[in-house]
C-alpha cells in the first residue's frame, strides 16, 4: 500500500517535491524531446510527464494506466536536461519514478515475459555467448524470404520482430574471446587504468574492447580488465530495476577495488552514465555509500582519458583521409555532458574531417532497450536519424554506444561504415584501414 505522505508513490525514494517544484513549465524542453517531436502530445513531453508526477505525488492519479503509459514512452535521453534553463533534474525524477512503476504496476503477461527474457539474457556474458552460436547459425541460414515473413506477423509480435532486426553481425570467434586481463603500457607507464569490458560490448563488439586496450596502452597506460567483472547494471537501472542494479553495482565496485586502479575507463556511454551514479544509487547503504562514491569518482569515459593525454600524446597518428560524422550518444552527451572530448580525440587524427549532424540533440531511438519495448516510436526516430546522417555526405559514422550502432545500422542499411571513435583512433595509431 502506498504511503499517504507521497500520494500514489511509496516512501522509498519517491520523486522529490523540491525537484518537481524546480520545473516552471516554460517549454524550452519541448523541441528537444524525441517523443514530443514525434507526436506533439503534452503528456509525452518532459513538462507533461512532470505534471503527471506532481499529480501522482498528490494522490490525484494512480500509477496504473495513463501515468505508466506516458512514462514508459520516455526514452530517458535527457536532452531536456541539457535544454532546461531552470536546471530541472529530470534525470533524477525519472530514475525515482520508474522503480515505483516496477514495484506497483502489474504488467501484462506478454510484457512481463518479454522484459524478463531481456534481463535473463543481456546482463550475462556466458548466456550471450551461448546465444551467439544460434545467432551466427541463423544469420548464415536466414532465407531471403524472411523479411516478407516477418512483415506479415501480427502487431502483437512486433517486439520480437524488432529484436530480430537489431541482431548484430555475429562473430563466434569474437564472442568467445576474452579481453586481455592486463595490457602493459608502451614505454614508462603514466597511469594504471581499469577497464569495463561490458556484457553486449564484450560479446558482440569485442573489437572495440581490443581497440580500447591498444590505444590506452599506446598512450602509456597499463590497462587492467579484471576477468571476474560482470554487468554494471545500467540496463536494469534505466528500466527501473533498482534493487537488481544495486547488487550489480556492489559486485563491480568490489572487483575494481581489488584491481587498485587510478581511473576506470568505460567505452559504453550508457554504462559509464550509470557507473557515475553509483554514489547516489547506494547513498542509503551505510556499508557501501562511501565505497560507491569513491568508485564513481574514478569512472571516466575513455574519450575523457584520451583527451587528457592529448597534450603529451605518445602515440603518433597516421593520416585517415575521410569525412566522419560523430553521433552524440545521449548518455554521453546529455547525461555525462561529454561532447568536446570525443571530437578533440578524433581531430587529433591527420586528414580526418568532422561533419556535424543536424538535430544532434534528438535521440536515435535506441535508448537501452527502448527500441525493443517501443519499436514503432524507435523506428520513427531511427529513420529520422538515418536521414540526417545521409545529408552530411560523410564517409564514416562514429558513436560511443553499441545500442546506437545497432539502431543506426538498422536504418542506414549498410550505406556507410560505422565504428566506435576509439576504433578510428586505433587504426590511425597502427596505420591500418579503419576496422582492420
Amino acid at each position: 500500500m502506498a504511503a499517504a505522505a507521497h500520494g500514489s508513490f511509496d516512501d522509498h525514494h519517491p520523486p522529490a517535491r523540491e525537484l518537481l517544484d524546480d520545473c516552471v513549465h516554460c517549454g524550452f524542453c519541448l523541441p528537444t524531446c524525441p517523443t514530443y517531436a514525434l507526436w506533439g502530445e503534452e503528456m509525452d513531453s518532459p513538462r507533461g510527464r512532470i505534471y503527471l508526477m506532481e499529480m501522482a505525488e498528490k494522490g490525484e492519479i494512480p500509477l496504473e494506466g495513463a501515468f505508466t503509459t506516458h512514462i514508459d514512452r520516455c526514452l530517458g535521453c535527457m536532452a531536456c536536461v541539457t535544454a532546461c534553463p531552470s536546471g530541472v533534474q529530470y534525470d533524477r525524477l525519472l530514475e525515482a519514478t520508474r522503480p515505483q512503476i516496477e514495484r506497483h504496476v502489474p504488467r501484462s503477461r506478454a510484457d512481463r515475459l518479454f522484459r524478463e527474457a531481456v534481463f535473463t539474457l543481456f546482463p550475462y556474458r556466458r548466456r550471450l555467448r551461448a546465444a551467439s552460436l544460434g545467432g551466427a547459425l541463423y544469420q548464415k541460414l536466414r532465407p531471403r524470404s524472411m523479411d516478407r515473413l516477418l512483415a506479415r506477423l501480427p502487431k502483437r509480435l512486433e517486439r520480437l520482430v524488432a529484436m530480430e532486426s537489431l541482431l548484430p553481425p555475429v562473430s563466434v570467434r569474437d564472442a568467445f574471446a576474452s579481453t586481455p586481463a592486463i595490457t602493459s603500457a608502451a614505454g614508462t607507464p603514466r597511469g594504471r587504468v581499469g577497464m569495463l569490458t561490458g556484457c553486449v560490448q564484450d560479446v558482440f563488439f569485442h573489437q572495440v574492447n581490443l581497440a580500447t586496450t591498444r590505444v590506452l596502452a599506446a598512450e602509456g597506460y597499463d590497462v587492467i580488465a579484471p576477468r571476474e567483472q560482470a554487468c554494471c547494471g545500467a540496463l536494469g537501472l534505466h528500466a527501473g530495476r533498482e534493487e537488481e542494479s544495486a547488487e550489480r553495482a556492489k559486485a563491480l565496485i568490489a572487483v575494481f577495488e581489488r584491481a587498485d586502479v587510478d581511473v576506470i575507463a568505460v567505452n559504453v556511454a550508457g554504462c559509464g552514465s550509470s557507473m557515475k551514479e553509483y554514489g547516489e544509487l547506494l547513498a542509503d547503504d551505510p556499508q557501501w555509500s562511501e565505497r560507491a562514491a569513491a568508485f564513481s569518482a574514478k569512472v571516466r569515459d575513455v574519450s575523457e582519458v584520451l583527451a587528457d593525454a592529448l597534450e603529451e600524446s605518445r602515440a603518433p597518428r597516421h593520416r585517415i583521409d575521410a569525412t566522419v560524422v560523430y553521433h552524440d550518444a545521449c548518455h554521453l552527451g546529455h547525461a555525462q555532458k561529454i561532447r568536446a572530448q570525443p571530437r578533440d580525440v578524433l581531430r587529433s587524427i591527420p586528414g580526418l574531417e568532422l561533419a556535424e549532424l543536424p538535430e544532434a540533440e534528438i535521440c536515435c531511438g535506441s535508448a537501452g532497450i527502448y527500441n525493443m519495448l517501443q519499436p514503432e516510436a524507435a523506428g520513427d526516430l531511427g529513420r529520422r536519424k538515418a536521414d540526417n546522417i545521409r545529408g552530411t555526405g560523410a564517409d564514416l559514422l562514429v558513436t560511443a554506444n553499441p545500442g546506437c550502432l545497432l539502431q543506426i545500422r538498422k536504418y542506414l542499411e549498410g550505406e556507410l561504415p560505422m565504428f566506435h571513435p576509439v576504433q578510428v583512433l586505433d587504426a590511425s595509431i597502427r596505420g591500418v584501414p579503419v576496422g582492420r
